[in-house]
C-alpha cells in the first residue's frame, strides 16, 4: 500500500507511462487502489466523498471548463447505476456559458441546469432515474426543476425531455422504481402511486384508488442486492402474504424483467387492470 505521506488520489502518477499499464494493473489486481474516473485512481482505503470526487475531478478537467452532463450529476451526488449502464465515468466538461455553482474549488452546472441537460442528452430510462435521484436527494426542488425549465422548454412541450422532467418524482428510492414508472407510463396505464403505505408496509408503487373487483394493484423492484438470498425470499414471501389478505396483490419486477424485448410486464398488469397495453415497447 501507498505510505499516507503520498497523494491518496493521482492520475497515473508516480508511474511513467511505459510503466503506467502493467503497475495499475498490478495495483487494482491486488485491492489496493481503485479508478474513481476515467484516468483517476485512489487508494482503496480512501471513502468516496464530495470532496474526493472534487479533487479527482481537478486532476483531469481544465480549471476554466465547467463540468456538466452525468459528471456534473456525479459530483452533485448522484452513483453511477442511476446514470447509464457503463461502470466508469468519462469526465465530461464544456467552456459554453451555463448556470453554474462551484463545488469544493470545483465550477460545475448548478442542480437544475444538470437535470434539464441529463434529460435532452441521456436515454430516456437513465434520464428518468438521474431526475429521481436529484429530486430523492434534494440536490434540486421540483419548483427550481420547473422554474428553470422554462427557459428550456414551452409550458405545452411535448418534447421527450419537457415530458421526462414532468414525469420526474423524488419518492423513487431506486433507479428500478424509476425504470418501472417508466414502463407503466409507456404503457398508457394510470400514473401510479409511490411509497404506498398499507397497513405495516410501504410498497414502491401502487394503484390505491384503482381497485378492481375489491382488491388493488401495487408493484415493487426488487433488486439482485436485497432480494436473493433465501432469508430475503422468505421475507418476501412472508410480507406477500399479509399484503394479499388485505386485498393487495403484487406483481414482484426484478431488473431482468425491466430489460428485455418480451412485454409480460406490461401485458401482467393490463390483466389485472383490464386494460390492453400500448405495445411494442420503446425501449
Amino acid at each position: 500500500m501507498f505510505p499516507y505521506d503520498l497523494p491518496h488520489v493521482f492520475a497515473g502518477l508516480p508511474f511513467t507511462p511505459r510503466q503506467m499499464p502493467r503497475k495499475l494493473q498490478w495495483l487494482q489486481s491486488h485491492g489496493q487502489i481503485r479508478q474513481l474516473v476515467k484516468g483517476v485512481y485512489v487508494d482503496v482505503r480512501v471513502p468516496d466523498t464530495p470532496e474526493l470526487r472534487a479533487e479527482a475531478l481537478q486532476l483531469v478537467v481544465p480549471p476554466d471548463a465547467t463540468v456538466c452532463g452525468a459528471t456534473a450529476a456525479w459530483l452533485h451526488g448522484i452513483e453511477l447505476t442511476t446514470l447509464g449502464p457503463e461502470p466508469l465515468l468519462e469526465p465530461h466538461w464544456t467552456f459554453q456559458p451555463r448556470p453554474t455553482v462551484e463545488l469544493h474549488g470545483v465550477r460545475v452546472t448548478s442542480p437544475a441546469a444538470t437535470a434539464i441537460e441529463l434529460a435532452q442528452q441521456l436515454p430516456r430510462t437513465f434520464a428518468l432515474s438521474a431526475l429521481d435521484a436529484l429530486l430523492h436527494h434534494q440536490v434540486v426542488s421540483l419548483d427550481e426543476l420547473h422554474e428553470s425549465s422554462s427557459a428550456y422548454f414551452a409550458n405545452d412541450s411535448k418534447s421527450p425531455a419537457a415530458l421526462l422532467l414532468r414525469l420526474a418524482d423524488g419518492r423513487a428510492a431506486s433507479p428500478g422504481e424509476s425504470w418501472l414508472r417508466l414502463r407503466l407510463f409507456d404503457a398508457g396505464f394510470p400514473r401510479p402511486e409511490l411509497q404506498v403505505p398499507v397497513d405495516r408496509y410501504r410498497l414502491d408503487l401502487g394503484y390505491p384508488d384503482h381497485p378492481v373487483d375489491g382488491r388493488w394493484l401495487g408493484l415493487e423492484y426488487d433488486s439482485d442486492a436485497w432480494h436473493s438470498s433465501n432469508r430475503q425470499e422468505i421475507r418476501d414471501a412472508t410480507r406477500r402474504t399479509d399484503l394479499a389478505r388485505i386485498g393487495w396483490h403484487i406483481i414482484p419486477v426484478r431488473r431482468s424483467d425491466l430489460w428485455g424485448s418480451y412485454p409480460a410486464l406490461e401485458l401482467t398488469v393490463g390483466a389485472f387492470l383490464c386494460q390492453n397495453p400500448k405495445l411494442p415497447r420503446r425501449w
